[in-house]
C-alpha cells in the first residue's frame, strides 16, 4: 500500500510517485479536499506508528491544510514535505524560480514549436538544468530523471508533455496558468479573440495588445482572474513570445482549451 510508505525514513522517487498516484484519486493533478483531509490524517498515524515525530515541515503543512477544506497541492508540495533519499523534483523546481523563467524555459526547449516537450526535449531540459546547477549525473541518471518526470507530468500518457502538464513544476500558487484553466476558449473562439486584439491584422499580438486583451478577460472572469496580478500574467505570456511578437500558437498554449 502507497500510504505504508509514509512511514519510511526515507524515500525513493518511485515511492513519493505511489504516495501521489493513491492521494490523488480522481486523478486530476492536485490532492484537494478530502484526499488531502486523508492524507494528513494517515501521514500522521504512520509516523506514530512508526515510532517517528514529523518533522518541522511536515508540522507546519498538517498546520496549513487541516482544517482547510479549500486547501489544493501539487506534487511539488507533496515533495517538500517527504524525506527523501534525492529530492530530485525539488532541484528541478529550485532552477525555474518563476512563472516567467519557466514560460522562457518552456520556449527555448519546444524547439519545433509543437505545444509540447517531447521525450529528447525533455531531456535536453533536464540536462541543461543538471549541468548549470554542476550536478554530477551519468546517461542512466539522466533517463531515470526524464521517465520518471514523464510519468508523473504526463497525465494522459501520450509521451509528450504539454505546458500545462510541465507546469506542474511550479508551486499551485505560483502556477499562474491555473488561473487560465477556467477561461480556456474553443479553438474558433480563440481565433475570433485573436483576430480581434491583433488590431494591425500582423498576424501577432504585441504587448500592449496583450494588455487589452488581458484586461477583458479580468473583467469579464473576476473569479478566476484577478486584475491586480495583470502585469504578472502579462509577463509570463510574453515570456513565450518570439522578441515581443506573441504568435497565435504561443497564446494558444495559455488561452485555447485542449480539445479543440
Amino acid at each position: 500500500m502507497a500510504n505504508a510508505h509514509l512511514k519510511n525514513i526515507e524515500l525513493s522517487a518511485t515511492q513519493i510517485l505511489d504516495i501521489w498516484r493513491h492521494y490523488d484519486s480522481d486523478g486530476n493533478g492536485f490532492i484537494e479536499g478530502k484526499e488531502l483531509q486523508d492524507f494528513i490524517e494517515e501521514l500522521q498515524q504512520a509516523r506514530k506508528n512508526a515510532g517517528l515525530e514529523l518533522s518541522g515541515e511536515m508540522k507546519a503543512f498538517v498546520e496549513k491544510y487541516k482544517q482547510n477544506a479549500e486547501g489544493k497541492i501539487g506534487i511539488i508540495e507533496l515533495a517538500q514535505i517527504l524525506p527523501t533519499e534525492e529530492n530530485f523534483l525539488l532541484f528541478f523546481r529550485q532552477q525555474l524560480k518563476s512563472s516567467a523563467e519557466f514560460m522562457q524555459t518552456w520556449r527555448r526547449y519546444d524547439a519545433d514549436h509543437s505545444g509540447y516537450i517531447e521525450t529528447e526535449e525533455l531531456k535536453s531540459f533536464l540536462k541543461d538544468l543538471l549541468q548549470k546547477a554542476n550536478r554530477t549525473y551519468d546517461d542512466a541518471k539522466l533517463e531515470e530523471y526524464t521517465q520518471t518526470m514523464l510519468r508523473i507530468f504526463d497525465t494522459n500518457n501520450d509521451g509528450k508533455l504539454g505546458l500545462t502538464e510541465m507546469a506542474r513544476l511550479l508551486p499551485v500558487q505560483e502556477n499562474f496558468l491555473l488561473k487560465f484553466q477556467g477561461v480556456k476558449m474553443a479553438g474558433k473562439e480563440f481565433n475570433k479573440v485573436f483576430e480581434m486584439y491583433d488590431q494591425d491584422g500582423s498576424g501577432y499580438i504585441d504587448e500592449n495588445e496583450l494588455d487589452a486583451l488581458l484586461k477583458d478577460l479580468c473583467e469579464k472572469n473576476k473569479k478566476e482572474l484577478d486584475i491586480n496580478s495583470l502585469p504578472a500574467y502579462k509577463k509570463s505570456i510574453m515570456a513565450l513570445s518570439d522578441g515581443g511578437k506573441l504568435y497565435r500558437t504561443e497564446l494558444a498554449l495559455v488561452l485555447c482549451a485542449d480539445d479543440s
